[in-house]
């Protein structure tokens, strides 16, 4: 009998650790922008996996790729109630929020990634302490390739894209497009074919990447390699959710991030080749900037990033300062 009682309460002590274990597990979604193969949503499932090792399973994070949870415009909001516990979104499209978000998007600041990279070390205090006000925690950024320009007919001067219709993704390359003297459309990515098919746009300024995952070769037949900007996406966190994390959860997941943005940003300098040669295989025509219109673009980056120094205010030049440095 003794035996028999024995056993029965080993038998529940170990149900009831069983039953901490299974409570003490912490499952988050992760709205992720991009399809499966792109590699940011490469970068945020491997995130993901690390978070769940490093924790030992006490957090787990499941990711929704192409934007199947919340679309881009909808991102931060969720966020930041609490709708999602983390999200990935490109960071300019809040410009119109504060255009600290947009820096990234200013034409010619930054073409290559190590001007990216500076010019990221530069604006991620302001950016982190905006987010911070929102309640929200700023976790790794992942750069896009520089953004080049896709044209149905070939274009040799800056005249060639007047009244031409122009995809536009946020207001920088909104106002882009208009300087350019073409008439700017707001296009989500997915809906770029469709918005090819039926004449809704005839160009559009976008990465590598965005070429490959939307087979830009189906709708167009050049790209131009301008290296205009390197946009980025960030991945961010309700602040709530992360403050009521154990510590050692806290720094695992902070430390997971710093290697994801790791990740990230190799794998976009060694996909940018890649990608642009995939484009290239696929028929398309790719070549670089044609000379006239690399010149009016340099007269229009100094022009859109002395409007963003008005717009940000004084910390914008310090930070523009501290990138070029």
């Amino acid at each position: 009998m003794q035996l028999n009682r024995r056993h029965l309460l080993l038998v529940l002590a170990s149900a009831a650790l069983g039953l901490s274990s299974v409570q003490a597990t912490e499952r988050w979604n992760m709205s992720v922008e991009q399809p499966d193969g792109n590699y940011i949503s490469v970068v945020a499932k491997d995130f993901s996996s690390d978070v769940a090792k490093a924790t030992g399973g006490e957090l787990e994070i499941k990711t929704h790729s192409n934007s199947v949870l919340f679309k881009r415009p909808e991102l931060k909001r969720a966020v930041q109630t609490g709708q999602v516990q983390v999200g990935d979104v490109l960071i300019s499209v809040l410009g119109n929020e504060d255009p600290m978000y947009e820096v990234d998007a200013v034409p010619l600041l930054a073409r290559d990634f190590d001007s990216a990279w500076k010019l990221w070390q530069a604006s991620r205090p302001a950016i982190e302490a905006r987010l911070a006000k929102q309640g929200i925690k700023l976790l790794y950024s992942v750069p896009w390739p520089p953004q080049g320009i896709y044209t149905k007919v070939p274009v040799a001067k800056i005249s060639d894209f007047k009244g031409m219709k122009f995809r536009a993704y946020n207001a920088a390359t909104s106002r882009l497009v208009e300087l350019m003297g073409a008439s700017p459309t707001t296009v989500a990515s997915g809906d770029v074919p469709q918005a090819f098919g039926t004449g809704l746009i005839e160009a559009m300024i976008t990465s590598p990447a965005t070429g490959v995952d939307s087979q830009a070769w189906d709708f167009s037949k050049y790209y131009y390699d301008v290296q205009t900007f390197i946009p980025k996406n960030v991945t961010m966190v309700n602040a709530r959710a992360f403050d009521r994390l154990p510590a050692a959860s806290q720094k695992a997941v902070l430390d997971a991030a710093a290697r994801a943005e790791k990740k990230g940003w190799d794998l976009a300098r060694s996909q940018t080749s890649a990608l642009t040669q995939t484009l290239a295989s696929k028929g398309m025509i790719v070549g670089k900037t044609p000379p006239a219109i690399e010149a009016e673009l340099v007269k229009i980056g100094a022009t859109m990033a002395d409007e963003w120094v008005k717009k940000a205010g004084p910390e914008a030049k310090t930070l523009l300062d501290q990138a070029k440095r």
